[in-house]
């Protein structure tokens, strides 16, 4: 007799393309960096780049416990997976922005 249990892992992968949101939904966007306004400037400039309807009160920040780093969250209205593909690869290409999430 085995005492070795019998571990069954479920597929959680998606096929190309596809995602478990539905479209359109309202999606944070987060970015972090280095707390200077030129952070904000190009987060915000980036995602102008890809949202017509930015709302008022969209964006929120919040500096570190020593105010040396800022996480700024902007929530969109996202249409599509690629809109928010396209969005993320900006933020990463952007030299202010440490990590998108």
């Amino acid at each position: 007799m085995s005492n070795e249990k019998e571990i069954k892992y479920h597929d959680l992968s998606l096929a190309e393309g596809e995602t478990l949101l539905e479209f359109p939904c309202q999606f944070p966007v987060k970015a972090m960096g280095l707390a200077c306004n030129e952070l904000e400037i190009a987060v915000l400039e980036i995602i102008n780049r890809h949202v017509d309807d930015l709302t008022e009160g969209a964006l929120k920040s919040k500096a570190s416990k020593n105010g040396k780093y800022i996480a700024i969250t902007v929530t969109i209205t996202a249409q599509s997976k690629d809109q928010l593909d396209a969005i993320y690869m900006d933020l990463s290409a952007c030299v202010h922005v440490s990590i998108a999430l």
